[in-house]
């Protein structure tokens, strides 16, 4: 069991802390009003990492592959995806004030982490991929008790990849001088239209 929970920890901390939609989005918005909402960004998106978790390791990632669900699903993760990718652009060209952030921007940021994470069905691809490897790690079909570990110690890691990202985040931006930040909302901006150009080829 603990070592399928140090696999998890492991495959946990990577799948965060790999640079995507999530980690772009919590970098303008950390730049932008500091630690909280960078944070509530990165715990949104626990919400779709936790269903997809659930969807790779029950087995209902087939659903996924019907093409009545995974077209849809696509279309608006990459629209969705270009469209946080020209806000970030926008802001590296009228860099915005540093400011705390009122309580609907919060909200709001907690809304954009979930909905990122639960829109990008490249995450199945992922989870498909945990599944076979817990799989390979128990030797056999692993258990109930098996997967609930490893599903545990997946999202220990998420949960401390989100304080420590959002932790990075605010220090970058205390430190930024407006030069880096105007490349790092332009950075983020293209990254997350790439995304959304790969995640359109997926369709």
């Amino acid at each position: 069991m603990l070592t399928i929970f140090f696999y998890a920890l492991v495959f946990g901390f990577v799948f965060c802390l790999s640079p995507g939609a999530v980690l772009a989005e919590t970098l303008r918005r950390g730049l932008q009003h500091g630690f909280r909402p960078a944070l509530l960004v990165q715990v949104g998106s626990l919400v779709g990492d936790a269903v997809w978790a659930v969807i790779g390791l029950t087995g209902l990632a087939l659903l996924i592959q019907h093409d009545a669900v995974r077209i849809p699903l696509t279309v608006v993760c990459a629209l969705y995806l270009a469209w946080l990718g020209l806000r970030s652009l926008i802001d590296a060209w009228h860099l915005p004030e540093s400011e705390s952030a009122p309580a609907s921007s919060q909200q709001n940021a907690l809304a954009v982490g979930a909905a990122i994470s639960l829109a990008n069905p490249k995450n199945i691809v992922y989870w498909g991929a945990l599944g076979s490897a817990l799989s390979g790690i128990v030797g056999a079909t692993p258990s109930h008790g098996q997967t609930l570990m490893f599903f545990a110690g997946f999202m220990l890691a998420s949960v401390l990849s989100c304080f420590l990202t959002a932790a990075l985040v605010n220090l970058l931006r205390q430190n930024a001088s407006p030069l880096w930040q105007r490349i790092s909302y332009g950075a983020c901006g293209a990254v997350l239209i790439y995304l959304a150009v790969l995640a359109a080829q997926g369709i």
